[in-house]
């Protein structure tokens, strides 16, 4: 298919779906930033004259995973400018946090004209996407650039596959495009080598995401939070996060039926996306529970990270009959938290897999040695679940009735709580060095093309 087919493609797929982007746009925020960047490619104008590594990351765990592979990158390249693109508006929110010495761009839509213009403005020695997003006009545009294009921490899952195989005649000369493609494992090599990707260009180097983790739950950030939520060092937390509707009833109705008997419990939720913040606080408060807002407490801390106010005045009470010694639900409603707030979890429900969201990332509870629970819909992290489960490292639930009971037993046996965490930490300390190979992978991309590096 043409550069010029594919263009007329996109604009019939966005004048279809109009509709729902503009209700997006207007009633839950989204897609309001970054016009300009993606439509057009008015990116930032590089004028640094070193080397020049375009990292691109869709959204929040992709930009996570960059926080290994950037420092190693800096001490390999001297003196070289990252640049980091992101698709969402929170994956560029987390992104401005995290690497505030990074060029932070928008990605620009797969049109000709806008990834003509965003390379012209970057002008960058190699780009690198992270995990698996092919958009045909960037790829071919890069390399008619002879720019090094580099994958890395490759996955495909099972559905993914499925679609790209009914068009294996058109995939088959995308992969060409790639200088090396890193991939998490060698089912995902054979699936990249089934749609016709060159063998001599695939190495398996395992997941990114499994390097840099914490693993100590007594580190400052974890702490800071505990400390600034009121969460005692005797009570029990039981963390759902990144959750999807309705996980969030499901995690709260599993607290209710267990904090009479075990009044030390205590319930952190964290909704995936930022636009549910609003909708979850409004669950709690309707079934006449309080509510403490993680925003609501940074927004009080001075700069030296000591609140200015009394924690229990920041509590949310659905009335005034609520009663005032009744401990709150808490709620992460903040961006690029939960890796430290993990640390805090006894338990954790790993959500969006009791709805049909295909699972969120349960590496990072796995290694504070957090007792792990998930749903059954786990096909975006297929093979990291397929570890644990192996290693008996983590449980699936299949309803909310099952979290119900499964919560309630590591709560009466917390020795096989700590037994099933201990074990998947082990499990996730094994799996670690894929940044090493991925940096070495770069690093010989760029010096192969540009003779960046000595």
């Amino acid at each position: 298919m043409t550069s010029w087919a594919l263009n007329l493609l996109y604009c019939g797929l966005i004048a279809m779906f109009s509709p729902l982007l503009l209700f997006r746009s207007l009633w839950q925020g989204k897609y309001r930033q970054g016009w300009g960047q993606k439509f057009l490619g008015r990116v930032d104008v590089r004028t640094s004259t070193g080397p020049a590594i375009w990292l691109h990351a869709v959204s929040v765990g992709e930009v996570l995973i960059l926080r290994t592979l950037i420092p190693p990158l800096r001490d390999r390249v001297p003196g070289c400018e990252i640049w980091i693109s992101t698709t969402t508006h929170t994956g560029y929110a987390v992104a401005k946090e995290k690497y505030p010495d990074c060029k932070l761009i928008y990605f620009p839509l797969d049109f000709t004209w806008a990834v003509k213009n965003a390379l012209d403005r970057v002008k960058p020695s190699i780009v690198v996407l992270v995990e698996l997003e092919l958009w045909p006009n960037f790829i071919r545009e890069v390399d008619s650039r002879s720019i090094p294009l580099v994958l890395i921490n490759g996955r495909m899952s099972p559905r993914s596959f499925r679609g790209y195989r009914r068009i294996r005649w058109f995939m088959s000369g995308l992969w060409k495009h790639f200088t090396r493609m890193a991939v998490q494992t060698e089912e995902i090599q054979n699936r990249l080598l089934s749609l016709g990707a060159p063998q001599d260009r695939i190495v398996v180097t395992g997941s990114t995401k499994y390097d840099g983790i914490e693993t100590n739950r007594q580190n400052p950030r974890t702490q800071a939070i505990r400390q600034q939520f009121g969460i005692g060092d005797e009570e029990t937390v039981f963390i759902s996060g990144s959750t999807q509707a309705p996980e969030e009833g499901y995690a709260i109705d599993t607290y209710l039926s267990l904090r009479d008997r075990f009044p030390r419990l205590r319930l952190v939720l964290v909704p995936r996306h930022q636009e549910r913040f609003e909708e979850v606080a409004g669950l709690v408060t309707s079934r006449g529970l309080p509510l403490l807002r993680r925003s609501a407490i940074k927004a009080k801390l001075s700069p030296s990270g000591e609140s200015t106010v009394p924690v229990d005045s920041l509590v949310i009470r659905a009335s005034s009959a609520s009663n005032i010694a009744e401990k709150p639900i808490l709620m992460l409603d903040t961006l690029g938290e939960l890796g430290a707030a993990w640390g805090m979890a006894d338990i954790a429900f790993v959500g969006g897999s009791l709805s049909k969201r295909g699972g969120q990332n349960m590496i990072e509870p796995a290694a504070y040695a957090a007792a792990v629970l998930f749903g059954p819909n786990t096909m975006n992290f297929r093979q990291v679940v397929e570890l644990l489960l192996s290693e008996d490292a983590a449980q699936v639930v299949h309803s909310a009735e099952e979290l119900r009971q499964v919560v309630g037993e590591f709560l009466e046996r917390p020795d096989r709580a700590r037994q099933l965490g201990e074990t998947a930490r082990s499990v996730v300390l094994k799996q670690q060095g894929a940044t090493s190979r991925t940096t070495e992978l770069i690093v010989e991309a760029l010096r192969r093309r540009s003779g960046h590096i000595e």
